[in-house]
């Protein structure tokens, strides 16, 4: 247990230094006049619009534990899931292999207050399953709505596009449909899943479409002290980028952002919502998460280590 600790804490180290180094590089592309200017070139209502999608999109994202650790048999204060999720968030968001990096703060986190490693596993999973719905989820919509018109990120006619956003609808739809069938674990390989409640699926579905709603919403603000640029534009651009960033495991979704500038407007006249963008959801939360996981190290090493009796899921 003891070996066990310290590499978790060497993981919550090399996950802050790394964040720290990869927002450094990210805003090292850009001077601190290209930076203030970019700041001022958009509108001062829309910069504030902007932030309060960005609340809106953590406080989903704090939804995504809440559900989780239900589903991991535990019933706890929202107000500990929130510090838990924001935290491993704001360094998981700017360091990439998520599974990895906010995974190890919330172990930190979730086994103070009485998960199993298990358990915590069991929350990781939730939520990495939880970003995949939601990302189809808003991409199926968003495809069906447009039309393919979202962009030149996809290069797809009408058809096509259609055709791709039901088959990105018919993943949380069949998603549902083993929740509510099948109560015995799926197991692919060595990676087992034990499909949660109805309910607790319907919840997944809904504010993981929410999350990235939102972070569509914060980047459509921007835009528009730019061009009049149509939300489901930006939204099938952003959700299909973020998609192969996913996949490809970027840190930072670096290069996301990018595609989806350039799916939708010239760069030339887009750098002010990038860079305020990338201020915006990664660096101000990671400036921000980074002390508040260091002050809940300094408080938790003087408390004693609490256990919580083992509550049914919701």
């Amino acid at each position: 247990m003891v070996t066990r600790r310290r590499v978790f804490k060497i993981l919550v180290a090399l996950a802050i230094v790394v964040a720290a180094f990869l927002v450094y590089r990210s805003l090292g592309r850009y001077s601190v006049e290209e930076i203030r200017l970019s700041v001022a070139s958009i509108p001062q209502q829309r910069l504030l619009f902007a932030f309060a999608f960005v609340i809106a999109s953590y406080t989903c994202l704090s939804g995504f534990d809440w559900l989780a650790v239900r589903y991991a048999g535990r019933a706890l204060p929202y107000r500990q899931v929130a510090l838990a999720s924001f935290c491993s968030l704001s360094i998981g968001h700017n360091v990439g292999m998520a599974a990895l990096s906010s995974g190890a703060v919330r172990y930190r986190f979730y086994s103070r207050w009485g998960l199993s490693g298990e358990q915590v596993a069991k929350v990781i999973i939730f939520c990495g399953v939880t970003v995949g719905l939601g990302l189809v989820a808003l991409a199926g919509l968003a495809l069906i709505i447009t039309q393919g018109r979202g962009g030149d990120l996809l290069g797809i006619n009408e058809m096509m596009a259609v055709t791709l956003g039901c088959i990105c609808l018919l993943v949380p739809t069949l998603y549902l449909l083993i929740c509510w069938r099948v109560e015995r674990p799926l197991i692919l390989y060595r990676w087992s899943f034990q499909p949660p409640s109805v309910w607790l699926a319907l919840g997944q579905i809904a504010v993981g479409t929410l999350n990235f709603a939102c972070v569509a919403a914060c980047i459509h603000q921007l835009l528009l002290g730019i061009s009049a640029v149509n939300y489901l534009t930006v939204a099938t651009a952003y959700v299909t980028a973020n998609i192969a960033a996913l996949i490809s495991h970027v840190p930072g979704g670096l290069g996301v952002l990018e595609a989806t500038i350039l799916g939708v407007l010239p760069v030339d006249a887009s750098i002010g919502a990038l860079v305020v963008f990338r201020i915006l959801y990664f660096f101000v939360p990671l400036m921000l998460g980074v002390p508040t996981l260091v002050a809940s190290e300094a408080y938790f090493r003087r408390q004693p280590r609490r256990r919580i009796s083992k509550q049914p899921a919701g």
